[in-house]
Parts: structure tokens; sequence; C-alpha cells
């Protein structure tokens, strides 16, 4: 009798050594005990105004991103890094302030704005490490040569642009699967989201971050009708009339909108939307043809209209159905808020080559603010664009612009549209921000890394 229990549990012991086995020796687990590893999705739009969808009583339509708010979070104070596109995609994807990398500028062929640096951790990075499948459809803008291509980025598919906008439906010689370019016929914004369904579907069986990068609302202003051969001549001084522009600005909206819908189906015929954070946002504020309202300035401005974005986070039986945010919050908190709620301990997560200081986020986790209905912690964000707009600071609901001798200063509590500087009547808070202002210019003034100081 004893030698057969002892028979029992040394063929137990096998069966569960070759389990262990067929999971390969390097199968990762969350840090945390007891973790969830969910599916992590961010769509980020592009040029989208707080003032254009439905969800914030906009002028267009959007009914899915209406449902992804009525069945989630809608932050009111969410803001972009910057109010242009780069800066914020670094800061978004390295949960820094993009001037710790050097991206304070749009990455353009005439400017001489670095791409950005593979030393920085990026969200991609941080998961693959961990067991995720990772992908990028879309629009990138963080470098435009091969070395700068999203896969040496943690990323293990991307399909889609390095530039930071093409043509909406010719745009064979830009279009690269991974490393090559490998045109696929289309309007950009079916494309990407065709290409994020696909990817949904076939890797419904594992932890995934997938980032949806869309083209949609940037120029040029192209509808799924505006083909190569169905275009006409526009005259230059009608380009950007706004009776031109924006009606195709709303169906491009519109068109996007569909895609998000799309993208939730995928979610819930493949039966993982229980198991998967959606994170909705846009880069920057809009501009021509887009509204802001109710805030003043756009895209290229240190008003609220220029980084004060729509948002909306999505995880059915973990995020309250319709509760809203009014806390501030900034697109740099998503590293380490996902990073959290995927149980990865940042300090594990290093890229080879690079120091502690390059690895630190700026950010803060919004877990408990998503799964609890926290209030985000006050603090002082920073809005860096030396030297075109100078930076702007919130500390609050008081926010301060400074540009070279120039200081603006508004509470937006009482003064949302900023048309009542205080700078003078309140010297004493004025003084004490723009010191901090310094400070922080001096702090994360860009350093690059010093080949001697960095891990092997």
């Amino acid at each position: 009798m004893v030698l057969r229990q002892l028979s029992l549990i040394l063929l137990l012991s096998v069966l569960l050594a070759d389990r262990s086995i067929g999971q390969g020796e390097n199968a990762q687990t969350p840090d945390s005990p007891g973790a969830e590893r969910p599916n992590i999705i961010v769509i980020l739009a592009d040029d989208l105004g707080y003032g254009d969808t439905s969800v914030y009583d906009g002028w267009v339509q959007t009914p899915n991103l209406q449902r992804m708010a009525d069945e989630g979070l809608t932050f009111t104070d969410f803001h972009a890094n910057s109010s242009v596109c780069s800066p914020t995609r670094a800061a978004f994807l390295t949960g820094r302030y993009q001037q710790r990398v050097g991206i304070v500028d749009v990455i353009a062929r005439h400017l001489d704005t670095p791409p950005l640096n593979p030393n920085q951790r990026t969200i991609a990075q941080v998961l693959k490490t961990h067991g995720y499948q990772t992908a990028l459809f879309g629009k990138w803008h963080l470098g435009m040569e091969s070395s700068s291509n999203p896969v040496h980025f943690g990323f293990d598919e991307f399909r889609g642009y390095l530039d930071g906008y093409i043509d909406y439906h010719n745009h064979a010689r830009h279009w690269h699967h991974n490393l090559k370019i490998e045109p696929q016929t289309g309007y950009s914004t079916h494309l990407i989201t065709q290409n994020s369904v696909r990817f949904i579907k076939e890797n419904s069986h594992q932890p995934f971050f997938l980032y949806v990068s869309h083209e949609a609302v940037h120029l040029p202003f192209q509808t799924p009708a505006d083909t190569m051969e169905a275009r006409k001549p526009v005259a230059k001084e009608d380009r950007w009339k706004r009776e031109r522009i924006r009606p195709k600005y709303k169906v491009m909206l519109e068109e996007m909108d569909k895609g998000i819908g799309e993208i939730f189906s995928a979610l819930r015929d493949s039966d993982i939307a229980d198991s998967t954070l959606v994170f909705f946002f846009s880069d920057n504020g809009a501009i021509a043809a887009g509204s802001n309202q109710p805030f003043r300035g756009g895209k290229f401005s240190h008003y609220e209209g220029g980084h004060r974005v729509p948002a909306i986070a999505w995880w059915p039986g973990k995020i309250r159905a319709g509760s809203k945010c009014d806390g501030l919050a900034v697109a740099m908190d998503l590293l380490p808020t996902f990073a959290e709620i995927a149980g990865v301990k940042l300090t594990t997560a290093a890229t080879s080559g690079a120091t502690a200081n390059d690895l630190e986020p700026d950010g803060i986790s919004l877990a408990n603010v998503l799964l609890s209905g926290a209030a985000p912690p006050d603090r002082q964000v920073f809005f860096g664009y030396e030297p075109k707009l100078g930076t702007a600071m919130r500390d609050g609901l008081w926010k301060m612009i400074v540009k070279e001798d120039r200081a603006q200063l508004f509470h937006l509590g009482r003064d949302s549209g900023e048309q009542d500087n205080l700078v003078e009547s309140e010297s004493e808070r004025a003084a004490s921000m723009r010191a901090a202002i310094d400070r922080w210019k001096e702090e994360t003034a860009y350093r690059p890394p010093n080949p001697a100081e960095t891990n092997p």
C-alpha cells in the first residue's frame, strides 16, 4: 500500500514537472502576487479637440466613444504632455517628461529634433518583458530612420508610417510592415482598424498590448471618398477655409469612431472584453476645423485648448460605468498605471544600456483612479515647449504661462477661458510658480546619455 502511494506521488511529480517545462524557461509572470495581466489597448487620436466629440457635448456625434464613456470613466482634466505630436508620444510611451529625452518639438526633416533614444524604456518594452504580445498600428512620429522603427522599442509588430502624416489614400511609399516597406491598399483609418481587429483575434489567447495610433483627424483633410481619382484641384487660398475642411473633418472623425466600434466588437466576439483595459485620448488640441471649446487656444498653444484633451478609460467589471474624474491627469501617467495594473515592478524592467535616472518615471500611477474611483493626488505639472511657446505649469486650478519676460497667471476654477491675467494681483503666488518653472527647466534639461555611465 505504501509503495502504491509513493508511486502515485512520483507520477504526479513527473506530470507537474512536464507541465512546468512545457511553459518554457523564459515564461514571465507578474511581479506582484495575485496581479492580473489584462490586455491593454491605447487608442490615440491625432489633433482631436476637447470640444469635438459628443462625449464632451461637441458638434460631431461619436456613438462608439459615447458608449465607451457610458460604460467607463471620462476624464474632464486630462492632458497631453504637449500641444504638438512628437513630444506627447515620447512622454506617453516613456512615462517621462519629453524634455528629458530631448523631444520638445515635432520630429520633421526640416528640424533638428532628435529621435527617441533607444536607451529609453517604453510601455511596450515593459509589458513585452512580462509576457505581453505587443503591436503598433498607425502613426509613430518618434524618428523616421530605420534605426527608430517601433520594432526597436518593444513592439513585436508594426504596420503604419514613421512620418508625422501621410496621404490617407496614396501612402505606398511610406507604409511599413516592421522594417520593410509593405503597402496596404485602402484608407489609412480603415487599415489601422483592420490591422487592430486582426491582431486582437489572433492574440485573444494571451495578454497583449495594442497601440492604435490613428492618423485621424490630422491633415490632410481627406475622407474615404477623396481618392486620388476623385480629387479636384483646390486653390491655394481655399485650402484652409473652414467651410471647406470642416465637413471633411466631421467625416474623418466619424470614420475613426466607427473603427473604434469595430475594435470593441472584436473584443466582445473574442470573449475578452472583461479582461481588456482600453484607454482613449488625443495627442494635443485641434486646429482649423476642430473645436477646443470651452477652452482658449489649440494645437501649438500653451492655453488649455492646446493640451487638455478628451480621455476615456474602459474595463467592464473593473471601472465603474458612467463615472467621471475631474482631477488633473497627464499622458505620462499611463506607463506607471499600466505597469501597476499588470503587476510589473518598473525597477525590474530596465532596458539594456540605461541608468536608473534614465528610467525613473515622472508620471504617477492612476490605477486607483481607474479601479477605485479615487481622485488623482495634488501635484505640479509642466508643459514646456521652449523656445517657441515658453513653459506652462498647472498647480491645482492655478495655471501659469511664461515666455521670456512675459508671464500670465490664471485661476481655471473662475476663469476656464484664461482671460484674466492675475500676475500683479497674485504677485506672491506668481513669483512662487515662476521659481518652480525655473527649477523644473533646470532639472529636466536634456543631457545626452554618457556611454561610460550606462549599464552593460
